[in-house]
């Protein structure tokens, strides 16, 4: 039998905020462990928690730019559960009166299709501290927590089961990221557990309408362990059915190092929880002024300027699919644009030698040592012939090393391309008369020396010869010698 997943995600995202979501501490959970907490963090009696408006002006907006509806009126709720990390003994979040409800997020499919990923709600909440469980001497025996996470600000993405591939899950969290990153609200690093995702998944023979049984997926810390832990469960669920088996509604984990998903308890309802309204807190009220007001501050967000990237560049579509990945990075392209030069050009050298140097320097864009505006020259450089595409390589080792200007670097180095045909004609005698095999080589057939004869004048050159040029004259030599 064919079968087909049915996927939903659950995205919880770190809020960007100072402080924590009910308090005023630090929200900061890389300090020294249980550093940043108070009466109200640590659920002592009788603390009462104030919610922060910053934390609600971000959930708001992120709202917005996932063109959910943000609701009127909103209520927390108390979700009560029992784990050392949660020393309430409950966590306020939000249950049936959430933030807002049906978003909508679009992605691009490898084959250029897009999809379209409902939201089906987006609501607040308050983390868990973090239970340590290895590098301490003791660890063999006891566990240690950490409960600076205990607080800090959250909202929770809940996807609506549209999915169907592990690469389209991987596709719709890449895009939720993007947007978060873009308006500000969080920094969607998945290794430091600022955003987190969980799967929800079952799989149905394939053309029927209702959903099997479901299983929740946790641990995954990556793009790449978001495709494999589903793939896995996927290939699982389907196994187990043709099997004769039968699927166990539950939540597994999981494991990188095996590369498989391991049971670890039986899945939870809504009525476990046994939420009720927090007697604490008031209901959450927003008006049209404030929907207004943070409408405002939402920024060009990455699908649209993706398309006029595209349009105003000419650009590919895979280009501008990478220059859009950051804010910071688009803004980048677009300056060097504004100084002359092909975008295209300029787009390529963005992409393969800076992004790769960025990478291997462990360095973000806003730190880079090169100007935009002199990435630019540097294309226009060998646009107009001064110098080689391979001595702009060159040269762009020596502007990120120095953050010089190229036009700098080549004066320095006396770098400007030969292009005088007298100069470059005596260096091809040179390197014939020194070859006479290789010659009488490609006289008899062997075109393929074509290449040799060429890396030997670019040698002689100091790499400096133009390659048309070197091409163009080195045939016209070697054909004469066919006629002798």
């Amino acid at each position: 039998m064919n079968y087909e997943a049915v996927i939903g995600l659950e995205v919880h995202a770190q809020l960007l905020t100072d402080t924590k979501i009910f308090c005023g501490c630090k929200a900061s959970s890389g300090d020294e462990p249980n550093t940043n907490v108070c009466p109200v963090c640590l659920g002592m009696p009788g603390a009462l928690p104030v919610l922060s408006r910053k934390a609600l002006e971000f959930a708001v907006l992120a709202a917005i730019a996932l063109e959910c509806k943000v609701n009127s009126r909103s209520i927390f709720a108390r979700k009560n559960y029992f784990y050392p990390d949660l020393p309430k003994g409950y966590q306020i979040s939000q249950f049936d009166e959430p933030l807002a409800v049906g978003g909508r997020i679009e992605i691009e499919l490898e084959n250029g299709e897009k999809k379209t990923v409902r939201i089906n709600r987006l609501h607040m909440e308050e983390d868990a501290g973090k239970n340590l469980h290895e590098g301490f001497e003791d660890s063999g025996r006891f566990s240690y927590i950490d409960m600076n996470r205990c607080g800090i600000p959250l909202i929770e993405i809940v996807s609506e089961p549209d999915i169907r591939t592990p690469e389209e899950a991987s596709l719709y969290l890449q895009e939720t990221r993007k947007i978060l990153r873009y308006i500000g609200v969080c920094d969607g690093n998945m290794e430091e557990g600022s955003l987190r995702c969980d799967a929800n998944m079952s799989v149905r023979p394939a053309g029927t309408l209702p959903l099997g049984v479901k299983t929740e997926v946790k641990n995954m810390n990556s793009f790449r362990s978001v495709r494999n832990a589903i793939a896995f469960e996927i290939d699982r669920q389907i196994k187990l059915l043709n099997d004769g088996g039968r699927i166990t509604q539950e939540t597994r984990l999981w494991n990188q190092a095996s590369g498989a998903t391991i049971a670890m308890r039986s899945k939870e309802q809504s009525h476990d929880y046994r939420y009720f309204p927090e007697p604490d807190l008031t209901p959450v009220i927003i008006d049209d002024e404030m929907i207004q007001t943070i409408t405002a501050r939402i920024p060009e967000l990455p699908k649209d300027k993706k398309e006029r990237l595209v349009k105003d560049y000419q650009i590919s579509r895979y280009n501008a699919q990478v220059l859009t990945e950051s804010k910071a990075l688009a803004g980048y392209f677009e300056t060097a644009c504004r100084h002359g030069g092909n975008p295209s050009g300029i787009s390529n050298w963005i992409m393969s030698e800076l992004m790769r140097e960025l990478k291997q320097n462990k360095t973000d864009i806003q730190d880079c040592p090169i100007k935009p505006e002199h990435i630019s020259e540097l294309v226009v450089l060998i646009e107009k012939g001064t110098i080689s595409g391979k001595m702009g390589k060159e040269i762009f080792a020596a502007m990120y090393k120095t953050g010089a200007a190229p036009s700098a670097i080549v004066e320095e180095q006396g770098m400007v391309q030969v292009k005088d045909e007298g100069q470059i004609e005596k260096i091809i005698d040179k390197v014939l008369e020194e070859n006479p095999d290789q010659v009488k080589g490609w006289v008899d057939g062997r075109e393929q020396l074509f290449g040799f004869f060429v890396g030997q004048i670019m040698k002689a050159s100091g790499g400096k010869a133009n390659p048309g040029m070197v091409n163009s004259l080195l045939k016209q030599k070697l054909e004469g010698f066919k006629k002798i």
